[in-house]
């Protein structure tokens, strides 16, 4: 994968002011999504159209019901709003996956770490239109050299349904390995293990 010169995530600034009703702080964040280039994929920076893709992963009952299940629009907005907030707050997070050919927003992919989560996760979806192209393989791919490369990770894993064999292939063709089945806040997930990066990279 290619990663875009550009790349200044995660710093915020306090500016004092002082308005006529008394002394206020502002917080205000300053932070850039780095884009990287696949063959075939863009993964990048979020936009608030993503949204609709994110509603049509979420609106399938075959793609949502490995990741929390059916989700409304409105609340497809705030997933999207989320992953932003992530950039800022850990200074990585899923990206957007964008065809390179059609320029059309696919799924989303890359490092994940909220709350309650065991460790740090690569993880993918795409809109099952887009199942069975290899993309979820290229775009993980990607992300879990950007996590070793330029995050400086020593070690990922990836929370797999036991029931979601596609997405377990997508994890062994990474080179991850079944590792153990864990309980992670109110579900329970396979863990597979990436390799290293002396062995990935």
């Amino acid at each position: 994968a290619t990663v875009c010169p550009t790349r200044r995530i995660g710093s915020a600034s306090h500016e004092r002011l002082e308005p006529r009703w008394g002394a206020h702080t502002l917080m205000r964040y300053d932070f850039t999504i780095p884009t990287l280039e696949t063959e075939r994929l863009i993964l990048r920076g979020w936009k608030e159209s993503d949204a609709d893709g994110v509603t049509e992963i979420y609106g399938d009952e075959d793609t949502a019901h490995f990741i929390g299940g059916y989700e409304t629009p409105e609340n497809c907005w705030r997933i999207v709003c989320q992953r932003i907030g992530q950039w800022s707050i850990r200074g990585y997070s899923m990206f957007a996956i964008e065809e390179t050919a059609s320029g059309d927003f696919i799924g989303y992919c890359g490092p994940h770490f909220p709350v309650g989560w065991p460790e740090r996760e690569i993880v993918w979806s795409l809109i099952k239109r887009y199942h069975g192209r290899g993309y979820a393989t290229e775009a993980a791919h990607a992300s879990l050299r950007f996590a070793y490369e330029t995050l400086g990770w020593e070690t990922a894993m990836s929370l797999v349904d036991a029931m979601n064999t596609p997405s377990a292939k997508v994890a062994m063709r990474l080179g991850a390995k079944y590792e153990r089945t864990a309980k992670v806040t109110n579900f329970t997930a396979d863990v597979y293990r990436h390799s290293p990066p002396s062995t990935f990279l």
